[in-house]
């Protein structure tokens, strides 16, 4: 059964899953288990129940092993932008004359490139932007061309040691597993879900979470530009219980009840029962104060784009995904307006898994896949 197959777990800010995968037909996947886990999340870099999220991982690593029959030696983790840091290096190394570029000499840059230790984070993988040839083109893959020197622009991913620890404390747990591969999800989610022509003039990304978001400037094969912060549709929610003395779990359902597009009398209430009590609200001011919490996202991402100075990502397309995407109709239409911007919402080209919700662990089971296929020139560091 796992001759082919890779075990993924991807973690995301409400809730932990793990999948045991394979590469199907025409690129696609085969999934043949998936186990999933609620946990209370994270925020400021930080588990908020670090005792909850260890029994979420281990619950669903342990329904894993029992499906595949405790065969898993290796696991992929992906690390959450909360939890990622990218560093962008831009080196240059030199040939004494014109030369066929070989992937040492690649390799050799990407050493020489690789950024100085950091206290609390650990290097998990590095990538490349572009490379420049002496004849000033720029390339993605330079090997076999000719030049008398290479720079190239790589970015590297680095993950917070309370996060890696943590999940290695749990993992060390069941024995048989004796590998395990973090994997930078804002690079995954790059890679899987930017079409390359778009990636290779700068393309922006949004993965809209539960308690936490990520910002993302894509260029050629990295990430140029990545940050992270501690919202999402859960402080959409808990806005709605500030100020409207409404009940969390009533204002979690109310964001899928509520459309901000639609027009309605000014009579209008929404209505929900829930532990015994009905609870109605005014539609329209259930939706007024959904656009104020929204408008608080939208300062969060113009500070983003204002940050990132490098290129003009005013006029780019935002591609949105995430759980928290779909969650409110008319909250995509809201955002575009609010920022002046075209907003795509973005997802897996995957038949019955095409939500968004589902990107990053597809983007993770395709970046396992490609690395157990045939190691990139950019290869997981040894652990």
């Amino acid at each position: 059964m796992l001759n082919k197959s890779v075990t993924v777990i991807d973690v995301r800010s409400s809730e932990i899953t793990a999948v045991v995968a394979e590469r199907g037909v025409n690129n696609t996947f085969i999934i043949k288990s998936s186990f999933t886990a609620p946990y209370d999340g994270y925020a400021e870099g930080k588990f908020l129940d670090v005792n909850g999220f260890g029994e979420a991982l281990a619950s669903v690593v342990r329904r894993t092993l029992a499906a595949c029959g405790d065969k898993v030696r290796t696991v992929y983790v992906g690390v959450p932008g909360e939890f990622t840091l990218v560093r962008v290096t831009d080196n240059v190394i030199s040939f004494s004359s014109l030369k066929k570029v070989s992937r040492q000499d690649v390799r050799a840059l990407e050493n020489a490139s690789a950024p100085a230790p950091e206290k609390g984070l650990k290097l998990i993988t590095s990538g490349c932007l572009y490379y420049v040839l002496s004849d000033m083109r720029r390339v993605v893959s330079p090997v076999g061309m000719l030049t008398d020197s290479l720079r190239g622009r790589l970015c590297h991913y680095l993950a917070s040691t309370v996060y890696t620890e943590c999940v290695e404390s749990v993992l060390s747990q069941f024995g048989g597993i004796n590998k395990i591969n973090f994997l930078p999800a804002v690079h995954a989610e790059a890679m899987y879900l930017i079409a390359p022509e778009k990636r290779d003039e700068y393309a922006v990304l949004f993965d809209f979470g539960y308690i936490s978001s990520t910002y993302s400037v894509i260029c050629g094969n990295g990430v140029v530009y990545s940050e992270s912060f501690s919202l999402g549709a859960g402080h959409l929610a808990l806005y709605l219980t500030e100020t409207m003395e409404m009940p969390y779990d009533v204002a979690v359902a109310m964001l899928e009840k509520v459309n901000l597009n639609s027009r309605e009398g000014a009579s209008a209430m929404l209505e929900y029962s829930w532990q015994g009590k009905f609870y109605r609200y005014p539609a329209a001011e259930v939706k007024e104060k959904l656009r104020e919490a929204l408008d608080g996202i939208c300062e969060t991402i113009e500070e983003c784009r204002q940050n990132f100075t490098e290129r003009n990502t005013d006029y780019k397309t935002l591609y949105v995904t995430g759980e928290s995407a779909l969650k409110i109709r008319g909250a995509v239409d809201h955002v575009s307006g609010r920022l002046v911007t075209n907003v795509s919402v973005i997802a897996p080209q995957v038949p019955y898994y095409d939500k968004p919700e589902f990107s990053s662990l597809f983007s993770l089971m395709d970046m396992a896949l490609k690395d157990r296929e045939s190691h990139s020139l950019f290869g997981f560091l040894n652990k």
